[in-house]
């Protein structure tokens, strides 16, 4: 096989990057060509994301690979986070700068949606929990205040597909992000039309739908002249970001789980249904979609916890690396108090370290003193929140998961890895840091032909990176955390 060269872009919730993904003899290699940062901008007290400078980022990615590797590409996709979207006029511009999912517009939400539909009936139509942060709450927040934005839309576009609509002028949504909409029926396929009415929402917005691996068309014109990349089709990949995660887990059989470890965790393993039993609503159970699956998984607060500590502190004036945090929490003993990940306090609070002092004092625990006391309680409440997902799995799916592929950044955080391994009784497999990219990378493969199937990816996924085993030791000490652990849970 000749070398193919694929170009990702991955827009996470805190930066973006464009990579060159180069297919040789069985083996990818990554080159990350161009990164910048993705800030939310608080205008009018709406929180939006500056999908604009987003744009101009990708032509400046599109510009760069032109300039260094010619003006031909085997492929462009695209993958973001996923919940939020644009709508777009009759005329196809933009009506509004997509809003971000953490903005205050959803409130009471939850509420109102559980008046106009149970959210028992709700989780079998779409397999999703009722979230607020969700694109369907996101829009029953803009009919209840009779915005003139959704009323003059005349198409929607989750964020992944209206970046590729700028690139080429195709108005499409990839399956993968429409599954983490709210608005779409995974059994079907197809938008839920039954949720569209009990939100009172226009059926007339929805876009046509493809699978991930669907070859969109060049880019217009305009963008390949202002790029000079001439030569090169736009690919539909998995483009919700950690659905591109999971299609690159170097994993075999199927006795494995996967988390993907991030801003968010989200921990989970395939299935090869849609699982909408009893208690997998209770457990708060998310159905989504990767290359030519489903899969099951808890939606976790992941590393945001850490990060927006870190900020804190920051802020304060105390510069700290995440290398030098991982290093001061090594050092303090395991037993100190804990807190659950998922506790509304901490999606987006003013201060994160005074939100989780006050969990603590709240539950009737100490409360954790500075940097290495505090990402002690965030790491170790991670890792037993893990445990709890992973079980709650097991039990639905009817089988027992024997590995747990860590992917994503989270895999380079040393503790966290052997704390999972510890408190799961699991061994963990770590790497690659870049799943996202390869899945993305590998996805544009398949649909070019080059790769043959979703195990095929995993091959090349296995055999590309170096992976870290990591061993469970001390598991009896974990029984007594995990005991703590489930009393905070209980009450949610």
């Amino acid at each position: 096989m000749s070398k193919r060269r694929f170009l990702a872009f991955d827009l996470g919730a805190e930066s973006g990057r464009a990579v060159v993904g180069t297919l040789d003899g069985g083996r990818l290699s990554l080159e990350e060509i161009h990164r910048f940062p993705n800030e939310p901008v608080e205008l009018c007290g709406t929180l939006h994301w500056n999908v604009l400078g987003l744009h101009s980022n990708v032509l400046k990615g599109m510009r760069t690979y032109a300039e260094r590797f010619g003006e031909s590409v085997d492929g462009i996709g695209i993958d973001t986070w996923g919940l939020d979207f644009g709508l777009l006029a009759r005329d196809g511009s933009l009506l509004q700068n997509p809003v971000h999912y953490r903005d205050r517009r959803t409130e009471g939400m939850q509420a109102e949606a559980a008046r106009r539909i149970p959210p028992e009936e709700l989780f079998r139509r779409t397999g999703l929990p009722l979230v607020p942060i969700y694109t369907a709450c996101q829009l029953l927040s803009l009919r209840l205040r009779r915005s003139p934005v959704l009323e003059s839309a005349a198409t929607f576009l989750m964020m992944p597909d209206l970046i590729a609509y700028f690139l080429t002028g195709q108005k499409r949504c990839e399956r993968s992000d429409a599954i983490s909409s709210q608005i779409y029926d995974p059994r079907a396929g197809e938008w839920s039309a039954e949720v569209f009415r009990a939100f009172d929402l226009p059926l007339s917005i929805i876009p046509d739908l493809v699978d991930p691996g669907t070859v969109l068309g060049e880019p217009l014109e305009s963008v390949r002249r202002e790029t000079g990349l001439k030569e090169g089709p736009v690919i539909a990949p998995c483009t919700h970001d950690t659905a591109s995660a999971v299609a690159a887990v170097p994993a075999r059989g199927n006795d494995w789980a996967f988390l993907s470890s991030g801003t968010w965790s989200i921990l989970g393993a395939l299935s090869d249904r849609v699982v909408t039993t009893e208690e997998a609503f209770s457990a708060r159970m998310v159905n989504e979609l990767t290359l030519e699956s489903f899969f099951l998984c808890r939606n976790i607060m992941g590393l945001w916890l850490l990060q927006q500590a870190r900020a804190a502190w920051q802020r304060q004036g105390g510069s700290y690396s995440y290398a030098d945090l991982v290093r001061l929490a090594g050092e303090v003993r395991q037993g100190g108090p804990l807190i659950h990940p998922d506790d509304e306090s901490f999606l987006a609070p003013l201060d994160m370290c005074e939100a989780i002092r006050q969990y603590c004092d709240r539950t009737g625990q100490s409360q954790p003193d500075g940097p290495a006391e505090i990402t002690r309680c965030i790491l170790e409440s991670l890792a037993l929140c893990y445990r709890h997902a992973l079980e709650g799995i097991e039990s639905i799916l009817g089988r027992s998961l024997r590995t747990l592929h860590i992917v994503g950044g989270g895999s380079l955080n040393t503790l966290l890895c052997q704390l999972t391994a510890d408190a799961t009784g699991v061994p963990v497999l770590a790497g690659p840091t870049e799943a996202t990219v390869a899945g993305n990378v590998l996805v544009q493969a398949l649909a070019r032909g080059f790769l043959r199937s979703p195990q095929e990816i995993r091959d090349v996924v296995r055999a590309s990176f170096e992976l870290v085993e990591y061993e469970p030791h001390d598991t009896a000490q974990w029984e007594g955390p995990y005991g703590r652990y489930l009393d905070l849970v209980k009450p949610t």
